[in-house]
């Protein structure tokens, strides 16, 4: 499941009228242990326990909500429904409402965290932008770590379902396909399942269109953004498909 950070994205209902269903949809039990790996890595890549972190594209805040209370953390996202979301979640955080490919909030972070909202960036120069917004909000020596949820090597053809039981409950099936390979993009058709608090069924579909891009292409433009990137992390106890992390450069002279 992934969080917007464009116009285009917003436009999702999955983000906007239905952003209060995303605990019922994406309701699962890996989160504790996904936030301590990042935490983790965080911390391993900068070489001391990180303070401070800014997260893009933060949408629910189910994950920074596992994150230690000793650690500031703000949380960013374009759509103000899924902020709503993740204040819930993170009532004692501050939450801000912005693009992540243009934000600038004069301040500076010890990490920045851009989980699996980057497969909303379908264009080369979307994925620069944040990687330079990352850049401008971290102090020399701070870390990013992007974790897409695929590479184009990595990509085929799938589906894939899950959801909650109960009431209120859903269910999602999602059909990841890919109708034209020469470019930066995939598809993802969704169909939701929502079952109210009275019992009532409803169903919505949509498809989201999400970036697709190789490992070359992702450290390319990590490192054009000012970022020297760290050795390959492998953590056996938990599954991330990919990890890109990279210190940001001390300002020369």
């Amino acid at each position: 499941m992934h969080t917007p950070c464009t116009a285009n994205s917003v436009s999702y209902r999955l983000y906007s009228d239905l952003a209060s269903w995303w605990p019922h949809v994406a309701n699962r039990e890996s989160y504790a242990a996904e936030s301590a790996a990042f935490l983790r890595m965080l911390d391993e890549a900068a070489g001391r326990e990180v303070q401070s972190i800014l997260e893009l594209g933060a949408g629910s805040g189910m994950l920074a909500s596992h994150f230690d209370g000793k650690r500031e953390v703000v949380l960013t996202d374009l759509s103000s429904e899924m902020l709503d979301v993740s204040r819930k979640h993170n009532p004692s955080r501050q939450h801000i409402q912005d693009d992540m490919r243009t934000m600038r909030l004069d301040r500076h972070f010890d990490a920045v965290l851009l989980q699996d909202a980057v497969m909303y960036l379908t264009h080369p120069d979307d994925l620069l932008a944040t990687f330079n917004t990352a850049a401008a909000h971290l102090k020399p020596g701070g870390v990013l770590l992007c974790l897409p949820d695929l590479v184009k090597e990595e990509f085929q053809e799938t589906s894939m379902s899950g959801g909650s039981l109960g009431q209120p409950a859903a269910q999602l099936l999602e059909w990841h396909w890919d109708p034209n390979p020469d470019d930066h993009t995939y598809r993802i058709d969704m169909s939701f399942m929502f079952k109210h608090t009275n019992g009532q069924m409803e169903t919505v579909h949509e498809h989201h269109e999400l970036g697709l891009y190789d490992r070359k292409t992702y450290c390319r433009l990590i490192r054009e953004a000012g970022f020297e990137l760290v050795p390959a992390m492998v953590y056996e106890d938990i599954e991330i498909p990919e990890i890109f992390c990279a210190i940001k450069k001390p300002i020369e002279g």
